[in-house]
C-alpha cells in the first residue's frame, strides 16, 4: 500500500487543477501533433513524430504520478492541530541567536514548500528541528552551513 501524502486544501486543489489541465489540454495537443507528424509520411525518419511520441510518454508518466499521488492524498484538518507546539502548518516566529535576526516560517507538506512565501518543507532540517517544540524553547539545528541556534518566539496558524 502506498504511503499517505498530506496536503493543504490549497495544495490539493492546485494538484487537481494541474492534472485536469494535462488531461484536457496537453494530452489532446500531443495527440494532434502525433497525427500531423504521421500524415507527413515515412515515420522511420520523421523527427517530429519521434519528438511528439517522446513528449506523449513523458506526459503520460506525469499524469500517472499525479493520479497516484491524488489516490493517497489526505487533507490536513487545521482545526485539530495543537497551537501549543510546532506541528505541520504551524507558522513559527523564530530568532536566530547567532545573528539576532528574526524570521517567520510556515511548515508545510513537502510538495508545498516555497521559500519565496517562507513556506518550508516539514522534511527540511529547520522544520524537523522545530517540530514538537514550544514557545520559549531554544533549539540547535544542524544545517548544511553548520550548527544554528534558534529561539521560538511565537507559534500560530
Amino acid at each position: 500500500m502506498a504511503e499517505v501524502k498530506y496536503f493543504t486544501e490549497e495544495g490539493l486543489k492546485r494538484m487537481k487543477d494541474e492534472l485536469q489541465y494535462l488531461i484536457s489540454v496537453e494530452r489532446p495537443d500531443i495527440s494532434r501533433r502525433i497525427a500531423e507528424a504521421r500524415d507527413k509520411g515515412d515515420l522511420s525518419e520523421n523527427s517530429e513524430y519521434d519528438a511528439a511520441k517522446d513528449a506523449q510518454g513523458m506526459l503520460e508518466i506525469k499524469i500517472a504520478q499525479l493520479q497516484e499521488t491524488l489516490s493517497v492524498a489526505q487533507i490536513i484538518d487545521e482545526s485539530k492541530l495543537d497551537t501549543d507546539k510546532v506541528l505541520i502548518l504551524s507558522k513559527v516566529h523564530i530568532k536566530n541567536l547567532n545573528t539576532q535576526k528574526e524570521m517567520e516560517y510556515t511548515i508545510v507538506p513537502e510538495n508545498e514548500a516555497d521559500m519565496r512565501s517562507m513556506k518550508i518543507s516539514v522534511a527540511s532540517p529547520i522544520a524537523r528541528g522545530l517540530l514538537g517544540r514550544t514557545v520559549g524553547d531554544v533549539v540547535e539545528i544542524n544545517v548544511p552551513i553548520g550548527l544554528l541556534k534558534f529561539e521560538i518566539l511565537n507559534i500560530s496558524r
